[in-house]
């Protein structure tokens, strides 16, 4: 019922716009066409002004509702270099914009159609040119040099005491690889991956996937302030892990390792005290649409002590251990037939 009442109003509000507009060019004809030309012309004028003032309104009125809803303060050192960045770039665009469309609007009301002026048009003029060409190429140099600086520090070398951990993407979840006691990651061969027993395709022969850890459920384990690097790869179609609490993201491409390094600087339990949500997680999201079923592909970061993650670590199964061939336990032999014939006797005496 209310949908029939909603649309029956803006029917009506159409047909009152239609209905005055037909006014409006009935008097124009009564009153003389040039008079009736110069009101509408004021009037669009004032209606311009305050179209942009209502604009302006609207938009410190939409930061006001949705600036708690946005991602809390970045988690790490260079995510907040990100942040500083997106500032920098949204000063920078909103002194022009709010500049320029202050200048239209204005124009719109103060020079409006009259008798008294007319128009003067010219071709070219190299001086404007070299104007609004010059400076903006300077601010955007400026800001991509900021970005392209911060690029680097992600993928450039980490720190030679970082925590490498292997980070893979599969439609649709992500597989978290952590070296052994040895701190090196075994070798891979794509060849070689079978969902039974070998979801990464380790090489048994390579001794260091000995204690190599896999996390199939998506958990990836930081230590706070301390660097980790990411080796980041997929087994199927390009995906991308996407850190939004730390501002990072890089592509996971098949065939190609791509890298990118962060320091947390947040526990998860202390940012659920930042946010006041117990239930708050780092999350892992896939940023590129990569099938189906992308919308669930998520995983989450626990960014924890040092003894928390040594402990962590301490709980969690080679994943040699069990998947490797020869790596089980052998099967117990079969009982002789005599054994058996004896046993069976035994429960038919008892």
């Amino acid at each position: 019922m209310s949908v029939f009442i909603t649309i029956t109003l803006i029917v009506l509000v159409f047909i009152v716009i239609y209905q005055i507009g037909k006014a409006s060019e009935y008097a124009g004809v009564l009153r003389g066409e040039a008079k009736m030309k110069a009101q509408v012309n004021r009037a669009i004028g004032f209606l311009l002004l305050l179209m942009f003032f209502i604009g302006v309104w609207g938009i410190w009125e939409c930061h006001q509702i949705f600036k708690d809803r946005l991602l809390p303060i970045a988690a790490c050192k260079t995510g907040e270099n990100y942040d500083a960045m997106f500032m920098y770039t949204i000063i920078v665009t909103g002194i022009v914009f709010f500049a320029t469309q202050f200048v239209l609007f204005w124009f719109c009301f103060r020079f409006q159609a009259s008798d008294k002026r007319s128009s003067f048009y010219f071709a070219h003029s190299n001086k404007l040119e070299i104007i609004w060409t010059t400076i903006p190429a300077i601010a955007m140099a400026i800001l991509v040099a900021i970005g392209l600086r911060n690029w680097y520090d992600v993928t450039s070398p980490a720190p030679a005491d970082a925590t490498v951990v292997e980070i893979v993407g599969k439609q649709f979840n992500w597989m978290v690889r952590y070296p052994g006691k040895d701190n090196e990651l075994g070798k891979r061969d794509f060849r070689k991956i079978n969902d039974a027993n070998n979801i990464l395709g380790l090489d048994w022969s390579d001794p260091h996937n000995a204690d190599d850890i896999i996390s199939q459920n998506g958990e990836l384990h930081v230590v706070v302030n301390k660097p980790v690097k990411l080796l980041i790869n997929s087994r199927d179609v390009i995906h991308d892990v996407g850190l939004p609490h730390f501002r990072l993201k890089m592509d996971a491409v098949p065939g190609i390792t791509t890298t990118l390094w962060f320091i947390p600087s947040i526990t998860t339990e202390q940012m659920k005290e930042i946010t006041k949500n117990p239930d708050f997680v780092y999350e892992i999201s896939c940023d590129q649409l990569c099938g189906k079923g992308h919308y669930s592909m998520r995983g989450t970061v626990i960014v924890e002590t040092q003894a928390e993650y040594d402990k962590w670590m301490a709980s969690q199964p080679a994943y040699y251990v069990g998947n490797a061939p020869g790596s089980a336990p052998a099967a117990p032999a079969p009982a002789a037939p005599e054994a058996k014939k004896d046993s069976v006797k035994a429960v038919t005496m008892k």
